[in-house]
């Protein structure tokens, strides 16, 4: 059974990496990489079956796990260090001249863990579909995961990419939206109209679980679990809605798209850091 106290300090500790890593940097993405944070803790530290020791991009042997929204590499560092990818204390080099951890993830840094750079939006469930036919070709019965925003699927490409996908019957592919129902310029609603994922994913041929709140360890993990057992009965890949609140963790950051982009500042940081736990301690 997974250790669900564990996994809440490990999600604790990632917020406070974001945290510093922002505001260390001056710049990047906190709320995002906030309201997801509870949905890669599970998966990097419970779901996925992955090692930094055996990595390398090809993926073979291992899930791999790609992060299309890739402005929310704070997040996606923390876990990789966290994991053991590489040390905690690289984390403070966020955005900083010649960093590995570069603003949004990239490859030709050499950084552990990346299978693919992800900067415009849009593009990762397509990098993600052909990751996990590549593995249906080759006979190997791992996993792909991808985590998408909802604003980014607004975007045309990740529509042209679940039609493939639903095409191809890739069963091995595990979608997750991370359904916040905001963006940069303000909601998702009032930016493009209703928010009718559910409907849309369906409707391309995708078997859809809708998670309520994408904050409990118990609802996400019951997810990735069912996600599983409907691949194993359906040739269909799965798209995982999780609810979730942007911001999550700092109360003047939650529920707005204020701080999709925006840096705290040293103040700001503290009050932060203030409501979130040190667990494993700060790089």
């Amino acid at each position: 059974m997974p250790d669900i106290q564990k996994l809440k300090d490990t999600a604790s500790q990632i917020r406070r990496d974001i945290i510093r890593m922002v505001a260390g940097a001056q710049s990047g993405h906190p709320g995002g990489s906030l309201s997801s944070t509870d949905i890669v803790t599970a998966l990097f530290f419970s779901e996925m079956k992955h090692s930094p020791k055996n990595w390398d991009r090809s993926g073979c042997g291992n899930d791999m796990f790609f992060l299309s929204c890739g402005h929310e590499s704070p997040l996606f560092y923390s876990a990789l260090a966290r994991s053991g990818y590489f040390p905690a204390s690289e984390l403070g080099t966020f955005r900083k001249l010649g960093t590995k951890l570069q603003g949004h993830p990239a490859t030709d840094t050499g950084l552990p863990g990346i299978y693919e750079a992800s900067g415009s939006l849009g593009q990762g469930l397509s990098v993600a579909a052909g990751a996990a036919l590549g593995k249906k070709l080759n006979k190997d019965n791992n996993f792909v995961y991808v985590l998408l925003g909802d604003g980014e699927s607004e975007e045309g490409q990740v529509w042209e990419a679940a039609q493939f996908a639903s095409h191809h019957k890739i069963n091995n592919l595990i979608a997750i939206t991370d359904w916040n129902g905001q963006q940069i310029d303000g909601t998702t609603a009032e930016v493009i109209g209703p928010d009718h994922l559910d409907q849309r994913w369906k409707s391309f041929g995708w078997n859809v679980i809708v998670v309520e709140n994408g904050h409990d360890f118990n609802e996400i993990l019951s997810a990735f679990k069912l996600a599983k057992e409907l691949e194993s009965k359906e040739e269909k890949p799965v798209m995982i809605l999780m609810k979730t609140i942007m911001g999550k963790g700092v109360d003047f950051m939650e529920g707005t798209c204020k701080w999709h982009g925006k840096a705290p500042k040293p103040e700001e940081a503290e009050k932060a850091l203030a409501q979130l736990k040190e667990t494993l301690g700060d790089y």
